[in-house]
């Protein structure tokens, strides 16, 4: 067939029947339920795109094909929206001009499924940056809205709609002139149309620019607010929402408009909070909320709290349907095996150094792209408005525990996870108070017969381990019976969750756990689970992070279990990297692999170093560890780069003599990944770097202490960094083995120190406390600068100091 490549096309563009024909059939073909097919035309559609008017068939089919039916035309125009995300800055002129006057004569198709194809491309092109290069967009869809034609109207609003909400900010910019100014008050003039499904996008349309306090829409706000009035008996439930989003957005932004309707306001929520339809209701609950937070609250709702409290409740209680759908009839179903698909995937965060390691200083910050869990929204809520709880928790948490053993286990459930809330307060009690009756009683619901409870109650024991912390040392022995036990009681889904639990655990009270009976305890089942699992069994990653947590906690307890998780955590990095390879090489034939498998492997290879230190030397010297981590630390995928930084700060702190051949190949690729975009990855490797260049500081040292003569010649060079990396470690063998080292180099080389002697002053002062024939090192250098110097330039150089160094080194050194 003939594909016409010519770049300049006519206006009137005809297709090549032959053309058509084997588009339609590649259109048919996607629509199978053979992945095989899906993938072959997949590669066929990437091939067509080389051909400037490939996308002229695809517009032809949705707008002109009337013959063809619905969704192979609306499949046709999804497939050139994707194009259009994809390649749309390399279209042809022509080409573009064609689809924008097609999609524009097309957007009232008599078919909604259409209609809504076109709206969808024309805001996909829209969000392309292309507003200004459109300019007869806005106005050509504003003049369709008066269209008598239904079909054209309604179509032309489904498209403003997705513009308002995609491109917001650009519409009420300088760049296109402001078309709100005339977009506005034409919106408003459909809050009274006849049909509903247009007031509807009218009001949906205009609620875009509350929260911004648009000029165009303050200047407008009194016939707004005039126009949702009216509105607020509509029949129709969409409409109805839409009312009461504005309202509840206008309540944070323009409390001064509504404050003369209050009252009126209040009756209307009241009676949308009890909505027959469950959207309103809902929409309508959180006008409650935002006026909770306003300070005019109490004043606004005083008078209206015999009605509204009443109402509140009642939509607390759970209707019949509420109890079949939460399964709250089933009072026990441990025995029953987990459906799959109830288990939601689990997506493992990779390790940030600074989680472990807090004391050096690196703050977290979370990446934007983390999936925000619903956890994380309630603990704001957690401490904002617990306040006000305060005076009434030491009654009211007694109360929950007892309904801890409420004989519904849907009461029991809601209770775990309210009284999980409340856990920083509980914490901060005396413990034999609330914490000791608290963690007996979630510990019995822990081995609760319904899964619901179980899950419940190990997710609100894991939120309490969080905040007891090391508060939890006395009763390590009950918990951890308890913990073993849910292991031979619990189905698929809450196993998971009891792995969390048992990490968490480790993380709160570290080296406590590091006892032989609960080792005894703990270790055996998690080894089981360990052996069951495939290598390619996702419940791996939950294990393995439990692993991480329990190895770091655990220290040289873990070492009798370390060689058979090390091994098997090379082997899965070593897999992955391999599939990676295949899947670049021949992505049609091998399939990408699932990167966690290495990310979380790569964490627990970190947790073992720091949890097992000079230990895990020998296990290092036996593997290929550090060509893997070389690759590593070059994928595409930001968080394997993460991981990988992360092992290699605490392989170089476990065994720096491993480390050390590779720090020419490894010190390019950290410095490449100090980039802020990608926080965490930046933070791990300036980490990284860091620990390096400690060891290489600790390694010159010890060099200066075996040999002195032949390294404290070069003591100017590399003194400064020197001091300045060591000030930062804490005491210990390693830092005072690198000090004697620099104190005979001194002695052999003084004038190689004169010139950044404040920095030697510095380091020393970092000492707690040095061994006393440290102490006499440092003493003899420091006085011997002193009376060298003599008394008046030794006060004049002093002056210079910061005063916690002045004091610390009179206090301990008499200068």
């Amino acid at each position: 067939m003939v594909w016409d490549r010519q770049t300049k096309m006519e206006y009137e563009w005809k297709p090549d029947e032959q053309g058509l024909q084997q588009i339609l059939q590649l259109l048919k073909e996607s629509q199978s339920p053979d992945t095989t097919i899906q993938r072959t035309v997949q590669q066929k559609l990437e091939q067509l795109n080389q051909y400037p008017d490939f996308n002229n068939y695809l517009i032809f089919v949705l707008t002109k094909l009337k013959s063809e039916d619905e969704p192979t035309r609306s499949l046709s125009g999804l497939i050139l929206k994707n194009n259009v995300k994809a390649h749309f800055q390399n279209f042809p002129n022509g080409v573009t001009d064609f689809i924008k006057s097609e999609c524009l004569n097309n957007i009232g198709d008599s078919s909604p499924l259409i209609r809504a194809t076109v709206g969808i491309l024309i805001t996909t092109i829209a969000s392309k940056g292309e507003l200004q290069n459109w300019p007869d967009l806005l106005p050509k869809l504003c003049s369709l809205l008066d269209s008598e034609d239904y079909n054209t109207c309604e179509g032309a609003f489904g498209a403003l709609q997705k513009i308002c909400e995609d491109s917001a900010e650009i519409l009420d910019s300088d760049v296109l002139d402001r078309p709100l100014n005339i977009m506005i008050p034409k919106f408003l003039q459909f809050f009274k149309h006849s049909s509903p499904k247009i007031r509807s996008h009218a009001v949906a349309c205009v609620n875009q620019f509350i929260i911004s306090r648009t000029q165009a829409l303050m200047l407008h706000i009194d016939s707004f607010i005039e126009n949702l009035f009216a509105l607020a008996g509509d029949e129709e439930p969409e409409v109805r929402k839409n009312v009461c989003r504005a309202l509840v957005m206008l309540l944070e932004v323009r409390m001064d408009r509504l404050l003369p309707h209050m009252h009126n306001i209040v009756e209307y929520m009241l009676q949308r909070t009890q909505d027959q339809d469950e959207n309103v209701a809902l929409e309508a609950c959180e006008f409650w909320l935002t006026l909770a937070e306003q300070p005019i609250c109490k004043d606004v709702l005083v008078r209206h709290l015999p009605k509204l409290i009443p109402v509140l409740v009642n939509g607390m209680k759970y209707s019949d349907i509420d109890i079949i759908l939460l399964k709250g009839d089933v009072e026990e179903d441990e025995t029953i095996p987990d459906s799959e698909q109830d288990i939601r995937p689990r997506f493992h965060r990779s390790r940030t150094v600074a989680q472990q390691h807090d004391e050096d200083g690196i703050e977290e910050e979370d990446d934007d792209d983390d999936e925000i869990d619903d956890d994380d929204t309630i603990s704001d809520w957690n401490l904002s408005c617990m306040q006000g709880m305060i005076p009434y928790l030491p009654e009211l948490i007694p109360h929950l525990i007892q309904c801890l053993s409420d004989k519904k286990a849907l009461v029991r459930s809601i209770t775990c996870w309210t009284l999980s809330r409340y856990a920083h307060w509980v914490v901060s009690q005396p413990p034999d108070t609330y914490l000791k009756p608290l963690m007996t009683e979630l510990l019995k619901r822990i081995l609760d017969s319904n899964k619901r409870v179980q899950e419940a109650a190990c997710s609100a024991f894991a939120t309490l381990e969080e905040e007891a912390c090391t508060e939890l040392v006395p009763y390590l022995a009950y918990i951890l019976d308890t913990l073993v036990f849910a292991f031979s009681k619990y189905q698929h889904k809450n196993l998971l969750i009891l792995y969390d639990a048992i990490g968490t655990l480790a993380d709160s009270v570290g080296h406590h756990l590091n006892k032989p009976e609960y080792i005894q305890m703990l270790m055996p089942p998690l080894i089981q689970k360990w052996n069951m699992l495939k290598d390619e069994d996702k419940d791996l990653f939950p294990l393995l992070e439990c692993l991480s947590s329990v190895a770091t906690a655990l220290q040289s307890g873990f070492l009798p279990y370390c060689e058979p998780v090390y091994q098997r955590c090379v082997n899965l990095v070593q897999k992955t990297l391999a599939q990676a390879m295949l899947n670049n090489a021949q992505p049609d034939q091998y399939e990408a692999p699932d990167k966690d498998f290495m990310i979380v492997a790569l964490d627990l290879l970190s947790g073992l170093a720091e949890g097992l230190g000079g230990n895990i030397e020998q296990l290092v010297a036996r593997s290929n560890i550090l060509t893997l981590m070389y690759q590593c630390m070059q994928d595409k995928m930001p968080e394997v780069r993460q991981s990988s930084f992360a092992l290699l700060g605490d392989l170089t702190k476990a065994c720096f003599q491993h480390v050390k051949p590779c720090i020419a190949d490894f010190m390019p690729i950290l410095g490449t990944n100090l980039n802020p975009e990608f926080i965490s990855v930046c933070n791990n490797a300036t980490w990284a770097i860091g620990e390096i260049s400690i060891q290489m500081a600790i390694t010159i040292g010890r060099l200066g202490y075996v040999c002195p003569q032949e390294v404290a010649p070069m003591l100017q060079q590399f003194i400064r960094p020197w001091c300045t990396s060591l000030r930062n470690i804490r005491d210990n063998e390693e830092k005072d083995s690198a000090f004697r080292g620099i104190c005979t180099m001194i002695s052999v080389n003084p004038s190689g120190v004169i010139q950044d002697f404040i920095f030697f002053c510095d380091a020393v002062a970092s000492w707690i406390n040095p061994k006393d024939d440290l102490r006499d090192m440092f003493c003899k250098i420091l006085h011997g600068f002193k009376n060298q110097v003599g008394d008046e330039n030794w006060r004049r150089f002093s002056d210079q100091f910061p005063l916690p160094l002045k004091e610390r080194l009179a206090a301990f050194y008499g200068v």
